[in-house]
């Protein structure tokens, strides 16, 4: 999730254990350890791309890497708060959770955490949340901001109310976001039941900012089917499906190269790849694409939100992140937006595009 998100959810924590002695302080010691997780990225700034996307989400979010700190500093916590009588084992909990629900609501990402290393390189991701998603976050804040108002004693109580009213809401929102997903995630199992389609897989997520609209991807093997359907739609209706290509003959030579397995691994086998004249593309289907639709009359082109080229013959860092046009991103939120109440103006032809060097690929539909 984002970082405001994890800080919440920190200060929220410290409040929960710390509150009722530290006041305010307790918040700011819960945003502080809500967003230790994450300063992973400082150290990666030193990485090449290829080791950026191993290092984030890693060690730093791992259940070994949270009791160990939650050891190591509850000890010199208590010491600073020993006027305040905080005793060791509650400054160890304070770590731990603050520590370990921001582990928790990274999960619910597409992203994925790697709660389980070293002993498993396997992320862990439940897909029922987007990565900003106000719904969750803006209780947890509002609850927070007008908690640290409340700074008498004779307040507390309802300090501790307003506290558990934010942690209720952005909790059940959470709760809903499951039951959504199971909804829509039947919804699209019976569409390719009906159609007699077979896959090795397929997963749902919510698009970008919400959890009325899905996104489903198929894995076909040597093809990706990506649909869309809003919970305000009947089961019944059907799915307009675009095909991707896999392509996995443009990465042939090439799948022993550091970069090429780690995108494998980072992608958790959700990829494609087009041959362009530097090398190859890669892309990670999972994450959704912003859809352009004033290129051509009748034609919308997807531009993947998570792809990186990899030359071979580059000096240095062998892998670019490429990155969609921001006013491309702008379009594509606002049709999103109108998706979820109606699929009008949503569907055209679909084209591959984005790829460095190349003109748009045309793709198949299911309709």
């Amino acid at each position: 999730m984002d970082s405001i998100t994890q800080a919440a959810l920190g200060a929220a924590v410290g409040e929960a254990l710390l509150g009722k002695k530290l006041g305010n302080r307790a918040v700011a010691w819960g945003l502080l350890f809500g967003t230790l997780p994450d300063l992973d990225v400082i150290f990666s700034r030193f990485l090449d791309t290829a080791r950026q996307l191993e290092f984030h989400r890693g060690a730093s979010h791992s259940l070994l890497l949270m009791i160990i700190a939650s050891i190591a500093l509850a000890k010199p916590l208590a010491k600073l708060w020993k006027k305040e009588k905080i005793s060791t084992i509650r400054a160890g909990w304070f770590v731990f959770l603050a520590w370990s629900t921001h582990v928790l609501i990274d999960c619910f990402t597409v992203y994925g955490t790697s709660v389980l290393w070293p002993f498993s390189e396997t992320r862990v991701a439940f897909n029922n949340l987007f990565i900003i998603d106000p719904l969750y976050t803006l209780p947890l804040l509002v609850s927070l901001v007008w908690l640290c108002f409340c700074r008498s004693k004779k307040l507390l109580s309802k300090r501790a109310r307003l506290l558990k009213w934010g942690l209720g809401i952005s909790t059940a929102y959470v709760a809903l976001t499951f039951g959504l997903k199971f909804m829509v995630s039947s919804a699209f199992e019976a569409d390719l039941a009906r159609r007699a389609v077979t896959s090795e897989r397929r997963m749902e997520a919510p698009t970008a900012f919400n959890t009325l609209l899905w996104r489903s991807v198929v894995d076909r093997g040597d093809e990706l089917w990506v649909g869309y359907r809003s919970v305000f739609e009947r089961p019944s209706a059907p799915v307009r499906w675009t095909i991707y290509p896999r392509r996995t003959e443009t990465l042939a030579g090439l799948e022993k190269e550091r970069e090429v397995e780690t995108l494998k691994w980072f992608s958790r086998g959700w990829w494609i790849a087009r041959p362009h004249a530097e090398g190859v593309w890669i892309a990670d289907m999972r994450f959704g694409e912003t859809r352009t639709y004033e290129s051509k009359p009748g034609m919308v082109d997807s531009r993947i939100i998570f792809s990186w080229s990899f030359l071979p013959k580059a000096e240095g860092d062998r892998l670019r992140t490429e990155r969609p046009d921001v006013r491309n991103a702008k379009n594509s939120l606002k049709r999103t937006a109108l998706r979820i109440f109606t699929s009008d103006g949503w569907e055209a032809n679909p084209r591959l595009a984005g790829i460095p060097g190349t003109l748009p690929e045309f793709l198949p539909v299911a309709d």
